[in-house]
C-alpha cells in the first residue's frame, strides 16, 4: 500500500479527511497569490474568501474535467444530498461575500 492510499484511507462519511485537508491548505497557502492575481484585474477577493471557495471550485473542477468524485456525485444527485447541497451552497455564499470590483484604481490626484 502506498503512501497516498494510505493516507487517504481515513474518512469522514465517503470522503476522504486528506483530500480536505490537501484542499483547504492549498487553497489557503496559495490565496495571497490569487488575491494579488486578481487585484491586477481590478477584483478585491479577501484572503479567507478563497478558504470558503475552495469546495465550490472544486465541484466545478470536477464537473469540468469530468471527474466524478464522491462529493460530485453526491452534489448532483437530485433525490438527496441535501446536506452536501446546504454546504457548497453555504461555502459559495461565504466565499462571494465581501468581494469588491475596484472601478477606479487611477491614484492621481489633480
Amino acid at each position: 500500500m502506498d503512501t497516498i492510499t494510505f493516507l487517504r484511507q481515513f474518512r469522514l462519511f465517503d470522503y476522504a479527511v486528506f483530500d480536505f485537508i490537501v484542499s483547504f491548505l492549498g487553497m489557503y497557502l496559495l490565496s495571497p497569490l490569487l488575491s494579488k492575481g486578481f487585484r491586477k484585474i481590478r477584483i478585491e477577493i479577501p484572503k479567507i474568501n478563497w478558504v470558503f471557495l475552495t469546495l465550490p471550485i472544486g465541484i466545478i473542477s470536477h464537473l469540468l474535467t469530468g471527474a466524478m468524485t464522491p462529493m460530485t456525485i453526491d452534489f448532483l444527485n437530485l433525490n438527496g444530498d441535501y446536506t452536501v447541497k446546504a454546504i457548497i451552497l453555504i461555502s459559495l455564499i461565504l466565499g462571494l461575500r465581501n468581494i469588491k470590483i475596484n472601478k477606479n484604481t487611477d491614484k492621481k490626484s489633480k
